[in-house]
């Protein structure tokens, strides 16, 4: 009866030690899983992000050289119409971020900053200038970071760089729905996001 009574109670073990192997095996092969799907769906959000404007601007330049003192000054002038395609992009390839799988965290170390590219078409009317004082490379150089410096104001002040945000809290958004349908907490600048709009203010 005691080697029955032995025997039962080892083939019990063993029932519950093969349990507990098993379904440890299974909670990490779903760990790993669930880690794979995350980050597939983070290199599928890997992407260039692109947002698109066009600006106009009209600018007169003008520039003077005295020669010989104040007794006679050379001028010249410029007027020149501007129309330039801008694009704001976030390259997504380059976020960085960490899993924490036993915790079930995704933590998104760096964001890239966005990317703008300004491609200006230059058309110059009304260019008149001295004999002594003439148009050259370095008048052309000037009118042109003149012209980006005026145009990236206007960029600044336009819904551009809010409409490439929403665009990248777009993207983003599919990874915070992602981890929180499989139970994970997605975490940026070290606070867990839990929605769109928490998620928007801290790109801001």
């Amino acid at each position: 009866m005691k080697k029955i009574l032995i025997g039962a109670i080892i083939a019990l073990a063993s029932v519950l030690i093969y349990k507990s192997c098993t379904d440890d095996r299974e909670q990490k092969s779903i760990l790993e899983e669930s880690s794979m799907l995350i980050q597939q769906e983070l290199r599928n959000v890997s992407k260039l992000v692109v947002t698109e404007g066009h600006f106009a601007e009209v600018y007169n330049y003008k520039d003077s050289k005295e020669l010989f003192g104040p007794l006679v000054t050379a001028y010249k002038k410029a007027l020149v119409v501007v129309n330039a395609d801008v694009s704001i992009a976030y390259d997504l390839s380059k976020i960085n971020y960490e899993v924490d799988e036993e915790n079930k965290v995704l933590t998104i170390t760096r964001i890239p900053e966005p990317e703008i590219k300004i491609s200006p078409d230059f058309e110059y009317y009304d260019v008149t200038a001295d004999y002594l004082n003439p148009f050259n490379a370095g008048d052309y150089n000037a009118i042109k970071r003149n012209v980006n410096a005026s145009l990236m104001k206007k960029i600044e002040a336009s819904s551009l760089h809010s409409n490439a945000e929403n665009r990248l809290v777009s993207e983003l958004s599919r990874i915070l729905v992602l981890t929180h349908t499989m139970g994970w907490t997605l975490v940026y600048n070290d606070i867990p996001m839990e929605n769109t709009e928490q998620l928007k203010t801290f790109l801001d």
